[in-house]
């Protein structure tokens, strides 16, 4: 991933996950960069969230994976498109048995509304944290 620029306000990074499994930890320093001299409480929520949003895509559903970080005035919003607009996300609940499925929850607590929206061949997964 290259070194991004500091996100200043309303402004917005995109990167392209990779098809594999991406480095869960090249992508969360990659965003760590992004987010500048915000509080260490913020960032770590941030990057929680995204790891999520972003686990979330490759466990369940398609390519293309495309991460969104917009910083706009009060809050930093973490998108995560994929190609699979039938299975949308579900808090608490897991195929993958009960020791999972609990991500959306963690999301759900710590960003201040998160939700879904579709899209042309897929669907998006957002996130907003208050800085």
């Amino acid at each position: 991933m290259d070194t991004p620029e500091v996100l200043s306000a309303s402004v917005r990074t995109v990167h392209t996950l990779p098809e594999e499994r991406p480095d869960l930890v090249a992508m969360r320093t990659w965003v760590s960069s992004l987010l500048g001299n915000v509080s260490e409480d913020v960032r770590l929520d941030v990057l929680l969230v995204c790891t999520e949003l972003a686990s979330n895509a490759y466990e369940h559903a398609d390519g293309p994976r495309v991460l969104r970080v917009e910083r706009l005035d009060d809050f930093i919003r973490v998108e995560v498109d994929d190609g699979t607009p039938a299975v949308l996300p579900h808090l608490g609940e897991s195929r993958l048995g009960d020791s999972r499925g609990r991500g959306l929850l963690l999301v759900a607590q710590l960003a201040r509304c998160w939700g879904t929206r579709d899209m042309a061949g897929g669907k998006t997964v957002w996130a907003e944290i208050n800085t």
